[in-house]
This record gives C-alpha cells, sequence and structure tokens, in this order.
C-alpha cells in the first residue's frame, strides 16, 4: 500500500526507527485500504496483536503490505505487514505485523455502513 524510506529524526540515539513511527505507516496503508473498500471516511478502532520482529534502522526502504481480512456492517478488519529492506541490498525482512480495525463514518462522525 506505501513505501517510504525510514530517517533520522524517525530514530532513536541507537539508530533503530522508533515503534510509533512505524505503527503510523502501518495506519496510514490500512487506513488507505479501508478509505477504498468504504468508498469514503474511516477511523482506527483499535491495533490488536502488534508484534516487533526485527529492528528498523536509518536509511531502510520500509514496505507495508495490506489484506482485508473482514467486513462487517460498520468495520473493516485488515491484516498489515511491514518489511524492511537495506538500502543497499535486496533482502527483505518482515518487520512487524498487526490487525487494525476501522470504521466507516459520515460526515458527522457518526458510524455508517461500509458501501464497498
Amino acid at each position: 500500500m506505501i513505501r517510504a524510506i525510514a530517517m533520522p529524526a524517525d530514530s532513536n540515539a541507537n539508530g533503530d526507527i522508533f515503534g510509533g513511527w512505524l505503527m503510523s505507516q502501518m495506519d496510514l496503508a490500512a487506513g488507505n485500504l479501508a478509505a477504498r473498500v468504504s468508498a469514503g471516511r474511516c477511523v482506527t478502532v483499535s491495533v490488536d496483536a502488534m508484534s516487533f520482529l526485527r529492528p528498523v534502522k536509518i536509511g531502510d526502504e520500509v514496505s507495508v503490505y495490506c489484506t482485508l481480512d473482514s467486513t462487517g456492517r460498520t468495520s473493516m478488519k485488515i491484516a498489515v505487514e511491514a518489511w524492511r529492506r537495506a538500502r543497499i541490498g535486496a533482502e527483505e525482512h518482515r518487520v512487524t505485523r498487526a490487525l487494525f480495525t476501522f470504521v466507516a463514518i459520515d460526515e458527522e462522525g457518526k458510524p455508517r455502513a461500509v458501501r464497498g
């Protein structure tokens, strides 16, 4: 869904990327899929089973992949994985995964039926 380069401002003093930055990238990607599926505005309501498997370093390319897991009347569960590739190299490693739940909302912020 998205790809980004991890930058120094996103890291701690050891050069590891903050988990919060990675989670925000995952939320952006999942939100993109949720908006497509529901044909409109959506909000994140929960994140389940977040697992950090490997560190991400400054300069790594981070790719975020999303799969629609299930759809309810107003909600969507989206499985999200983030993978890293070192700036120089081709080998990729999964670094985290989680299950995001989104709810489709109307212009007033109230839940609405998923149209997709």
